[in-house]
């Protein structure tokens, strides 16, 4: 019998116990014994189905030698960081969804985890339910890896997509996503592209092998977005969705950002609707791929966790090293990438003309929104100046 540990008994702590006990002849075959969940931290007691395996005192979990996996569902960075120093320091493999810990303590914690011969695992913190951190590690390893992009947050996804199909509002469809569970009373993480943030910090961290830090990387939520520039990106064959973006930039630098994008129709990941996520690797080998799936739940998060606790267990003694320096130079302001910009100004052509030369014009009706050519962030923001800005993305291209 393996027994594990989970720490904290929130939507993802309790689909972790689910996935263990509902599939648990599935995952006997495959480690060639039974697994159990002994013990599971908690804050507050409270009846259920868990209440025998419930404690409050980490050291019941810290001082237990059967206990071989701790699954830390905690979530933010305090506890969760003290909980899981402690953890790989006593000899135990720790698993994580908690993205916010990974993006900022993520490269100590696998350092400690080495010295230790342990594993700290973490495909859950980014795309849930999608594998994404594994094959990029691992499949793609013989690649130099140019671009990591994607749309990264279901709740911005879901909002984003109710705008396009039904015609609303923002805040009516954030009220819509709140009240069938996708956004929580407090969105603030989500709709201001922090949560994605944080998961394009970890796909930097492991794509480029450096650190990226979260406070270096420009966040955009979707919370500024209008419903007019919804419309007549969609009239153009383009579409706005929320994007975390990781690139290598040409001259050997790196950089990172999350802002809302106009993305042609004809790319597929303008067809990832709902609360579903899709991320895009490219590599100077393999080209795009593309990786699809739900991005968050308790069930699709708990079978990532559960999949690296079987990792752990099957690994001998670990798997193979991941992880990324703490060296952080080399990391340039986004506004260096050049790219195609998107602009909707309270004015005519001719104006949109004098600012940026010859563009393409999506809608001219007392207000004219364009397209320009490929042109740095500095640029973009220099030659606007002049201009009475009423909107302006980035567009994927």
């Amino acid at each position: 019998m393996i027994q594990i540990a989970i720490m904290g008994l929130g939507t993802v702590g309790t689909g972790v116990a689910k996935v263990v006990a509902e599939n648990a002849k599935q995952i006997e075959h495959k480690l060639g014994e039974p697994l159990q969940v002994k013990t599971i931290l908690v804050r507050h007691f409270k009846d259920g189905p868990y209440r025998q395996l419930m404690t409050d005192d980490f050291k019941k979990i810290e001082e237990d030698d059967d206990i071989r996996v701790v699954v830390e569902t905690i979530g933010g960075v305090e506890a969760a960081y003290e909980y899981t120093k402690r953890a790989l320091m006593a000899g135990k493999h720790v698993v994580t969804a908690n993205k916010q810990l990974v993006a900022e303590k993520g490269c100590e914690l696998l350092e400690l985890a080495k010295k230790k011969n342990v594993n700290y695992l973490f495909e859950a913190s980014v795309g849930g339910g999608i594998p994404i951190l594994h094959p990029l590690t691992q499949c793609m390893a013989a690649n130099r890896i140019d671009e990591v992009y994607g749309i990264l947050n279901g709740t911005t996804n879901y909002i984003l997509t109710r705008m396009v199909r039904t015609g609303a509002f923002f805040s009516d469809a954030l009220r819509e996503a709140q009240a069938k569970g996708y956004a929580e009373a407090d969105p603030t993480a989500d709709v201001e592209g922090i949560d994605a943030g944080r998961k394009t910090c970890i796909l930097a961290d492991l794509a480029f092998g450096h650190q990226v830090d979260p406070a270096s990387v420009p966040m955009e939520g979707i919370t500024k977005l209008s419903l007019r520039d919804v419309k007549i990106a969609q009239r153009a064959g383009y579409r706005i969705k929320l994007l975390g973006r990781a690139v290598r930039l040409p001259g050997g630098g790196r950089t990172a950002y999350v802002a809302p994008h106009l993305i042609p129709e004809e790319n597929p990941i303008s067809n990832v609707e709902d609360v579903f996520n899709a991320v895009v690797v490219r590599g100077n080998a393999t080209g795009e791929v593309m990786f699809y799936g739900k991005g968050a739940g308790e069930l699709p998060t708990a079978s990532a966790c559960v999949a690296d606790v079987m990792e752990c267990l099957q690994a001998s003694p670990k798997r193979e090293e991941i992880g990324w320096s703490p060296e952080t130079a080399g990391f340039e302001d986004p506004m260096e990438l050049h790219t195609r910009y998107y602009f909707r100004i309270e004015g005519s052509l001719t104006d949109a003309a004098l600012a940026f030369g010859q563009v393409e014009v999506l809608s001219e009706d007392g207000e004219t929104a364009f397209l320009t050519d490929r042109i740095s962030g500095q640029d973009a923001e220099q030659q606007s100046k002049c201009l009475n800005v009423l909107a302006c993305m980035r567009v994927l291209a």
